[in-house]
């Protein structure tokens, strides 16, 4: 049996992306997050009941490392670069910490948190390998099995990006899902009763995660996944585009986006920590869309942009 090794960085809140970037470039193929924000208030905005937790500005961030690779050494070097985020972030209460854990361990381990969990009025999020019967006619269960790389879909940023969707579409809409990840929103978005879905991701495996959870779904022959670079290239015009990725490459394709996005279309964006949060409004405003809805939870935010001249019910207007 194969051993991995975790490192578990624990930081203040704002520098969570910085801390991602380093584990993920130091060789781990994604990272798992812990943050007492994702708590706050115990009945979150979809009404799903959170458990009490002690908030604390600190979180803790954990990736993964195949025993291969030198777990010393590799502690040395991220914790070097972390200290280099000293001008930007306060790192005098970090902490590395590593453990050892049984490629099986690890495996199953994490499955045990991943129950069904009921995400809007209507989008149930159901692990694969569990049984789960609908609580109503109207639930739609989303059959997910991301595997250790990504998201389980209760993430409060895939949680909003459901909302959104809910709230948007009626039928029949093109939706170009960008970066896909796990293919939740896409599954989503045809249950919604989407027509033609379109699923990106720069990553070859997450392009492979998506189309294996799309196929434990049914009524989705109409969704197609394809490796891409946001959307470079991309030609279809959409009804909705929908994003949930880091702020920073948000913004790099909201140009692209405007263009893609049919009139009277919208655009979702989530993903985006809340110091970010007017960098994106402020670069689809400029770009041309309007303002429509902001939503939040914790420190994440989600925008719903819409592309029309009637500002009447946008933001401002």
């Amino acid at each position: 049996m194969n051993n991995w090794n975790s490192i578990t960085v624990s930081i203040v809140r704002a520098a969570e992306e910085a801390i991602s970037n380093i584990l993920v470039e130091a060789g781990s193929a994604g990272v798992e997050i812990k943050d007492s924000a994702d708590y706050l208030n115990h009945n979150d905005l979809f009404g799903e009941i959170l458990p009490k937790v002690e908030q604390s500005e600190m979180i803790e961030v954990t990736a993964y490392y195949p025993e291969s690779l030198p777990i010393t050494e590799l502690k040395s070097d991220i914790e070097q670069k972390i200290s280099a985020l000293a001008g930007s972030f306060d790192v005098t209460n970090v902490t590395v910490k590593t453990n050892n854990l049984a490629e099986q361990d690890w495996a199953d381990a994490w499955k045990k948190y991943f129950e069904p969990a009921r995400i809007t009025h209507d989008l149930t999020i159901v692990p694969s390998w569990t049984d789960y019967t609908p609580q109503s006619p109207v639930e739609k269960l989303i059959r997910l099995d991301p595997g250790m790389a990504f998201g389980t879909g209760t993430h409060p940023t895939t949680k909003m990006s459901l909302y959104a969707l809910e709230q948007i579409i009626r039928g029949g809409e093109t939706v170009l899902d960008v970066g896909t990840g796990s293919g939740v929103l896409s599954v989503a978005s045809a249950y919604l009763g989407a027509n033609d879905i379109y699923a990106y991701d720069i990553d070859e495996i997450a392009v492979r995660v998506a189309r294996e959870n799309i196929a434990l779904n049914p009524s989705t022959e109409r969704i197609s996944v394809s490796s891409n670079n946001l959307l470079e290239g991309i030609n279809h015009q959409a009804d909705v585009i929908v994003a949930n990725i880091l702020a920073d490459i948000l913004v790099l394709m909201i140009e692209d986006a405007f263009h893609l996005v049919k009139d009277e279309g919208y655009l979702i964006m989530s993903g985006i920590i809340a110091d970010k949060a007017d960098q994106v409004i402020q670069t689809a405003e400029k770009a041309g869309f309007f303002l429509e809805t902001r939503m939040s939870q914790g420190e994440w935010n989600c925008v719903i942009f819409k592309k029309t001249e009637n500002r009447e019910g946008v933001i401002g207007g």
